[in-house]
């Protein structure tokens, strides 16, 4: 299967769609026919012997594009923005002496002539030299690591939700819990960084999160990751139609407040028919400046929740919502809250919904594959990383403990749909709008491409989607795609709970429990090679195991046994944890709906 890269839609690239996409996209298309043409399986010690040759070229190129460069000033910042990476492709990859150490350059010299032969014998590189299919792969890689900052905060930050798990869980667990999960997502990232650098070549690019499990564990972890990918993006899809859905019926009331507005059902359908309508774009391009100001625009949103707080909270939302009565002083604890005094639940069952929240708040990490698949210098994704991961942390910190400071038990979950005053309050579900369509519009674009190649083209043997016949298929699924995703919101209007759902069943476990998972299988397969006695041919494409089983398995996991061992602590309680969360979820789901605050496919607004 070829993995259709997101971040081509955030960055640069063309659409998927587009006949003229194979061309821009040769070097990935032609490897993937080649190395299915072949038909053998390509080993993990393979993937990591051409890693190891990419690495070391893209050190080079970065050495020479940052001398080439200059000096960062205000002008070059400008110009490469508006840049179309022609120019950054050029500086990278000129026609320079080589300038690798005598073994680098011996060793390279024999991987490219084993390479040349093994190519010259059959005609699956279709005409396509390696030195073509290098400079092809290498044309799509031009993103700098400030860019993917941008991304991965636009990506994560969605503070909106941060006072309202604050209100479930007080202030000490509440700061706990955000640092712990910050400092884990962290961790998740950095071994997805690692994974991708050991495994991720020209010869054999990583695409989406996907191919992380396939390189490790085969064909079956990979189809179980893409379905679950999928149905990720579905509810998350499904949890913006909903949300947004309640902005659009705010706005509808008027400033008194007093009128039901526009029927909640045709809010959702107003969404959603924005929806599928914009997802018949074939072209998201340059949506990098985009991603640079949604962050902006989010920061607004906070500015204006927090200067909101000061007109006290929008009682009548929580009322419709939790059923919780308005005539209560406003509490803040610094514990667990006493029942009565938190919406999301009484007790055990209040605290995990408010951790759901704090689980959702840094998911992400679905989408790090494609952006290092993207970026110049892969290397430097860590810095990307940490600074997002920084900025994301205090942003909720300070956020969610001010907003709850102000209203206590009375916070909403969006903060911006728990503003008082209707000025504020319709400005605030604007910025809210644009910023949510434009990601719905995304997720579903990458949603939908899962599920046609995983399901309809494979499976079902659907025409592929660069033809007309797929485009045409297309244009016809995106509707049902934004139909099913009004289905589910419109039958689970409780927002803050099918939050949590998401959350816990997918979110938690695409950031937390299978980067733990991918840790335990990389890094006993790589410990479990010994450099002096094996060694990858490329000439044959063989590699000369000295055994094979649970003595090789053992001394994998023996060469680092705390680290080896820390991961399955990691992979185990990140289970637990995504078990907990579920139970708490469908709990609340279920006496929402047993007294009646939560209503199936009805005209009355949830809030």
């Amino acid at each position: 299967m070829t993995n259709i890269s997101p971040v081509n839609l955030s960055l640069d690239g063309g659409d998927p769609r587009k006949p003229s996409f194979q061309a821009e996209n040769n070097a990935t298309e032609i490897v993937g026919r080649i190395e299915n043409a072949k038909g053998r399986v390509v080993s993990f010690e393979e993937y990591m012997y051409y890693a190891a040759i990419t690495r070391a070229e893209e050190k080079e190129a970065n050495a020479r594009f940052i001398a080439a460069r200059g000096p960062r000033t205000i002008k070059n910042v400008i110009k490469g923005r508006f840049s179309n990476g022609h120019a950054e492709q050029a500086a990278s990859n000129p026609q320079v002496p080589n300038t690798l150490s005598v073994e680098e350059t011996e060793e390279k010299r024999h991987h490219d002539d084993a390479f040349q032969a093994s190519e010259s014998t059959g005609t699956g590189n279709y005409g396509i030299t390696d030195e073509q299919k290098k400079t092809a792969s290498r044309a799509m890689r031009t993103a700098s690591w400030g860019t993917i900052f941008y991304l991965i905060t636009t990506d994560i930050l969605g503070p909106t939700g941060a006072p309202w798990s604050f209100a479930q869980l007080g202030y000490g667990p509440g700061v706990a819990l955000y640092t712990v999960f910050g400092a884990m997502s962290y961790y998740s990232g950095w071994i997805l960084w690692k994974v991708f650098c050991g495994l991720d070549s020209d010869r054999f690019p990583i695409r989406g999160y996907g191919d992380f499990c396939f390189r490790i564990f085969g064909t079956g972890a990979r189809h179980f990751v893409n379905v679950a990918q999928a149905l990720q993006l579905l509810l998350t899809v499904s949890v913006l139609v909903l949300s947004n859905g309640q902005s659009i019926s705010q706005i509808s009331r008027g400033s008194s407040g007093d009128s039901m507005g526009i029927c909640f059902v045709a809010c959702l359908l107003i969404f959603m028919g924005a929806g599928f309508i914009l997802g018949q774009i074939r072209t998201l391009q340059r949506l990098g400046w985009l991603a640079n100001l949604s962050v902006w625009m989010t920061i607004t949103l906070v500015l204006l929740c927090m200067v909101s707080v000061r007109y006290g909270p929008n009682y009548a939302a929580i009322e419709t919502s939790f059923g919780m009565p308005p005539d209560l002083p406003i509490q803040t604890f610094a514990g667990t809250p006493p029942p009565g005094l938190a919406t999301g639940g009484v007790g055990f069952v209040g605290s995990l919904n408010g951790l759901n929240v704090a689980v959702y708040a840094y998911g992400g990490a679905l989408l790090f594959a494609a952006f290092m698949a993207e970026m110049r210098h892969p290397m430097d994704f860590w810095k990307s990383l940490l600074i997002a991961e920084i900025f994301i942390y205090g942003t909720y910190m300070f956020f969610g403990i001010f907003v709850y400071s102000y209203q206590g038990q009375y916070t909403y979950n969006p903060s911006v749909q728990g503003i008082a005053v209707y000025g504020i309050q319709t400005a605030g579900n604007i910025l809210s709008l644009i910023s949510n369509l434009i990601a719905a519009v995304l997720y579903s674009n990458i949603g939908l491409k899962v599920v046609y190649v995983e399901v309809f083209h494979e499976l079902l043997k659907f025409p592929d989607l660069t033809t007309r016949a797929g485009k045409i298929w297309w244009a016809a699924l995106i509707p049902v795609y934004w139909v099913i995703a009004f289905i589910v919101g419109a039958t689970v209007p409780q927002f803050s709970y099918i939050v949590g759902l998401v959350g816990a069943l997918f979110i938690l476990s695409f950031t937390y429990t299978f980067p733990a998972w991918l840790a335990i299988g990389y890094w006993i397969k790589k410990d479990a090679m010994i450099e002096e006695e094996e060694r990858f041919d490329p000439a044959t494409n063989t590699y000369n195991y000295v055994d094979q089983g649970w003595k090789r398995w053992k001394r994998g996991f023996m060469k680092k046994p705390f680290f080896n061992a820390f991961n399955i602590f990691y992979f185990l309680g990140a289970l637990v944890t995504c078990a907990l969360g579920c139970y708490s979820s469908i709990e609340s789901l279920r006496l929402a709906f047993e007294s009646n605050i939560a209503t199936s496919l009805s005209c009355s607004p949830p809030l």
